[in-house]
């Protein structure tokens, strides 16, 4: 590529039937600072390309970062819901085996205090039918006991008499 330089020194041959030199010179002069100011503005756009390249290389480094981070952080979320469900899960297993525990508990003692109860109601049957043969017992003794006996004979005349 040309730069303005190039062109500021460069030379023609003249030849006899040649153009005219000074507007040669002058066109050329012309072109040359063009040719800078183009030149010029060319190495900018250049210098600023790479800055931006650079920018939009890190900007691209950044996004990446964030990107893995967000990956990051959403397998975190992912395993830290799944690990509370596993937990969720085994205290709610513990809790349904605890209360089976209870409740067969609660059933064993139900059994055993109605068992407890039946042989309280046997019991009782038992010392009532005792009870009454002991008071049938003693009422036939009462009511086999002749009055006569109990207040003698001589009562017995005296209310006849009366």
């Amino acid at each position: 590529m040309l730069t303005p330089m190039d062109i500021h020194n460069k030379e023609f041959k003249r030849s006899f039937r040649g153009y005219n030199e000074n507007e040669v010179d002058e066109f050329l002069d012309k072109v040359m600072e063009d040719y800078e100011l183009l030149y010029k503005e060319n190495s900018d756009l250049k210098d600023r390309v790479n800055i931006l390249n650079d920018k939009l290389q890190n900007y691209t480094e950044i996004e990446k970062t964030l990107n893995n981070t967000l990956v990051v952080a959403q397998k975190s979320a992912e395993d830290l819901k799944l690990n509370a469900k596993k937990e969720a899960d085994l205290i709610i297993q513990q809790a349904q085996q605890e209360a089976e525990k209870i409740m067969q508990k609660a059933n064993q003692e139900v059994v055993r205090i109605r068992a407890e109860l039946e042989n309280q109601r046997r019991k009782l049957n038992v010392f009532k039918a005792k009870f009454k043969t002991l008071l049938e017992g003693e009422l036939e003794a009462v009511l086999s006991i002749d009055d006569r006996e109990f207040f003698g004979e001589e009562q017995y005349e005296k209310n006849d008499e009366e």
